[in-house]
Order: C-alpha cells, then structure tokens, then sequence
C-alpha cells in the first residue's frame, strides 16, 4: 500500500524558512515521480515542485522559482521541500504526491496523495 506522509508545516513569520517533508512507503521510491502541491483556503489546489526521483529533474511552478527547492533521498525515501523567503501567498496546505507517471504528477493527477501539512505565514 503506497503511504506518502507530509510533515514540517509551522507558523512562520514572513521572510522566514521551512522545509518539509514527504515519507513515502509501499512502493519502488526510484521509479516514481513525487510532487508537491498547495491549496490555501478559497483557492484551487496548485502545483509547487515535482520531482523524477531516478533522474532528479526538477518541475518547480513560477511562483517558487528561486525560492523553493525540492530534492529527495533514496535512502530515506523522502522528498523534501525547502522554502525560503516564505511571504503570505505561501499560506496552505501542502500536499505530496506519488505516481510512476511524472505527467500525472506535474498535472495534479497523481494515484497518490498525503494527507496534508499546514504551513502558515503571517507577518
């Protein structure tokens, strides 16, 4: 059973940084594509960074170039999330997710989802 668990969402003031977390189980980490996605309260849910964990190319949408980086470690199972410079449009939930399709993941359509880490900006 694939498992993808978020952590290290926080109350952050602006300007501040943070990194979270995704522990994935249940499946080849390798061959899978991992994403990152947001969705603040009132808005749609939007694409924050994925990642091809077997070739380590990045996807990160134009609203964190810069700021977030997204990585992972085979040995750990993990993708994180760094995000630095964190402003008050950055307020969400943020959501992994897993698929062997990197289109699936890049397009928010992913067969695999966590449950979410609240990551909140204020000033």
């Amino acid at each position: 059973e694939v498992q993808l668990v978020e952590s290290g969402g926080d109350l952050v003031q602006a300007g501040g940084s943070l990194r979270l977390s995704c522990a994935a189980s249940g499946f080849t980490f390798d061959d899978y594509a991992i994403g990152w996605f947001r969705q603040a309260p009132g808005k749609e849910r939007e694409a924050v960074s994925t990642i091809s964990i077997r070739d380590g190319r990045t996807y990160p949408a134009n609203a964190v170039k810069g700021r977030f980086t997204i990585s992972s470690d085979s040995l750990k199972n993990t993708v994180y999330l760094q995000m630095n410079n964190l402003n008050l449009d950055d307020t969400a939930v943020y959501y992994c997710s897993a698929d062997e399709d990197l289109g699936l993941v890049i397009a928010g359509h992913a067969g695999n989802w966590g449950q979410g880490t609240q990551v909140t900006v204020s000033l």
